[in-house]
């Protein structure tokens, strides 16, 4: 009988890669390297010159309007969302009280111009007294001086003499006191006039703080802009300061850009910007240039601070705030509302500049300045300088010494 042998298991044969195959291999490590030396050139031409974000919203100023004095709404003349040109009244409060308060007022400086007035005028009614009672002293003088001659004939007696001694007397103490009167009035009217008088000063501030009280009752719009979070209502009783609306300007936005603390050590003043808001895509795209770069990160500035003393800390990358002025006109062509999100892109290839601002910068920003309420103030003047003129007589003010 013959032995049978074991079988031995079969050897699997790995196929020889196909030369196509080969190819294809070395073909894409190639292009893959290609790509990645072209990757390398890129960023280290263009994508090293750029620093970018998408932690931006668009900001601008919110003018609250308040009132200066207390009172009840009585009318509202814009809601929110309308457009409004600096100077439009937007809130007027009853004015009756402050009516009353300027018509008191006015009626007092009309008394003191005509008190003051009577001040000048005595200046002549008493000078014309000093000279009547100068006459009598000399009268009484040439009397006694006649009766003293005839004393040593016998033809005046000696009680005649003493009697013209006591007229002199009594002539001198009246002119003495004529004097006064006229040194006291003149002080009342020396160096003055009726309009600077200080009775009349005092009495012109109290009606210009009068009708400036009476003014305020309207509240006009301090800028042109569009209003927003309106919350004052119709017969509502305001006390001054009070927030009742806003103004939000939409020609005069920027925007506030989060970049990482290691993006910003290349960031200078003045580097152009390139933007693209959300509301509008890619297909509208912003220029603009870096206006400053904040004091401190965001969490410096939080309403409560990380304590990373306390032990509990975590590395966390903090972002600092950079300002972007936005194009006017493309802002106008497209426009923005505040809160919006934005992706920027800041071009860091000049970097000669600095990231502090040295002096006042040179740029266009908003004018944060109002001249609405400026009328109100010559207003009260000119209300001011016709009551004088209507009391006091012109001649008066010259009639003084």
């Amino acid at each position: 009988m013959n032995a049978t042998s074991p079988t031995t298991p079969a050897t699997p044969v790995t196929p020889a890669p196909s030369g196509k195959r080969r190819t294809l291999l070395i073909g894409f490590t190639v292009l893959l390297i290609i790509a990645l030396i072209g990757y390398g050139i890129y960023w280290f031409i263009f994508s090293s010159h750029y620093e970018s974000t998408d932690d931006g919203y668009v900001a601008g100023n919110m003018v609250q309007v308040t009132p200066q004095v207390g009172g009840t709404v009585t009318a509202i003349n814009a809601d929110d969302t309308d457009l409004v040109q600096a100077g439009k009244p937007l809130i007027e409060l009853d004015r009756a009280d402050a009516k009353v308060a300027l018509d008191q007022s006015e009626a007092q400086l009309a008394q003191t111009v005509r008190e003051v007035r009577t001040l000048f005028v005595n200046n002549n009614t008493l000078t014309a007294n000093v000279k009547a009672r100068t006459d009598e002293v000399d009268r009484a003088t040439a009397d006694l001086k006649r009766r003293q001659e005839l004393a040593g004939t016998g033809a005046v007696s000696k009680e005649e003499v003493d009697h013209a001694k006591t007229a002199v007397q009594s002539a001198q103490a009246a002119l003495d006191a004529a004097k006064e009167q006229l040194n006291s009035n003149r002080v009342l009217t020396d160096r003055t006039t009726i309009a600077k008088h200080p009775n009349v000063l005092r009495a012109a501030a109290q009606v210009q703080a009068a009708y400036l009280a009476y003014s305020r009752t309207t509240l006009p719009a301090p800028i042109t802009g569009y209003v927003a979070k309106r919350s004052v209502q119709v017969g509502q009783r305001i006390a001054p300061g009070t927030p009742l609306l806003s103004i939000v300007p939409l020609n005069a936005l920027w925007v506030d850009a989060n970049f990482k603390e290691v993006q910003v050590s290349r960031m200078r003043i003045g580097q152009p910007v390139t933007l693209r808001s959300d509301i509008y895509g890619s297909d509208v795209t912003y220029h603009g240039k870096v206006l400053g770069l904040s004091a401190g990160t965001g969490a410096a500035f939080a309403l409560l601070p990380a304590q990373n003393a306390s032990g509990n800390w975590i590395k966390i990358v903090q972002r600092v705030p950079v300002r972007i002025a936005l194009d006017p006109a493309e802002l106008e062509s497209h426009p923005l509302r505040v809160g919006l999100s934005m992706q920027i892109k800041v071009d860091i290839a000049d970097a000669s500049g600095t990231s502090l601002t040295s002096k006042e910068p040179g740029r266009t920003l908003p004018a944060y300045k109002t001249t609405v309420f400026d009328n109100a103030g010559q207003e009260a003047d000119a209300l001011i300088a016709r009551i004088i003129a209507e009391n006091s007589n012109k001649s008066a003010e010259g009639d003084k010494e």
